[in-house]
């Protein structure tokens, strides 16, 4: 008997299919080489969580993330009480500044954006609540490994993507962990290369507010 994860089999092993697509999407070749599983196994499994819309198929054919995720993602970052607690927050942060404002949390080797307001500007920053990124790009990604300044915010021009620069700042628990960043963006024309010298206070104060409502310090 294969090893699992859970004790329930086809449930790791549909994990393991929606984890084979997180980053891009799949054939079903490209599955069964992810995964390890055999290709009866991960086409049947592809094609339930297709049907329950938690798989898609890309226009090329290949699988990807299904739409209902989309709103199960939303869902439950919705309800994770820090989501809940930095909405304030992050509505001051975004007013205060003029610019998109997130809060993302670590989850393994990756960042997840757990609440996202957006710029009211026409030209701004996009990003999705639910959103998976890198943790090696983006002052949000940094900060959630641990990169610490004395002024007490992070800020990165065009390192996750073109064009965009960002501002950060760590929200601490009681014992000085960090438990989640709080995050701006924007363009880079209007956040200029120093964005942190601008908006860098104001972070800092909005992850201050968010570890009071969450209760963390």
């Amino acid at each position: 008997m294969e090893p699992t994860v859970s004790g329930v089999g086809v449930i790791d092993k549909a994990a393991a299919i929606l984890g084979a697509v997180e980053a891009s999407p799949a054939s079903l070749g490209e599955l069964v080489e992810r995964t390890g599983q055999s290709r009866p196994t991960a086409h049947r499994l592809a094609a339930a969580l297709e049907l329950h819309g938690l798989l898609r198929r890309a226009t090329d054919g290949r699988y990807a993330l299904g739409p209902r995720l989309v709103t199960l993602g939303h869902v439950a970052a919705e309800h994770w009480p820090l989501a809940e607690a930095a909405t304030d927050a992050l509505a001051r942060l975004r007013d205060a500044t003029g610019e998109s404002a997130q809060l993302y949390v670590r989850h393994g080797d990756a960042r997840i954006c757990l609440a996202s307001l957006e710029s009211p500007h026409g030209l701004r920053t996009i990003v999705a609540t639910g959103a998976v990124m890198s943790l090696d790009q983006g002052s949000g990604g940094r900060v959630l490994v641990g990169e610490s300044s004395a002024a007490g915010w992070i800020d990165s021009v065009a390192e996750r993507e073109a064009g965009v620069a960002s501002v950060s700042a760590p929200v601490v628990d009681a014992h000085g962990a960090t438990v989640a960043a709080v995050s701006v963006s924007g363009p880079i024309e209007r956040l200029s290369n120093t964005p942190g010298a601008r908006l860098g206070d104001a972070v800092v104060t909005a992850a201050k507010e968010v570890a009071m409502a969450a209760g963390l310090r």
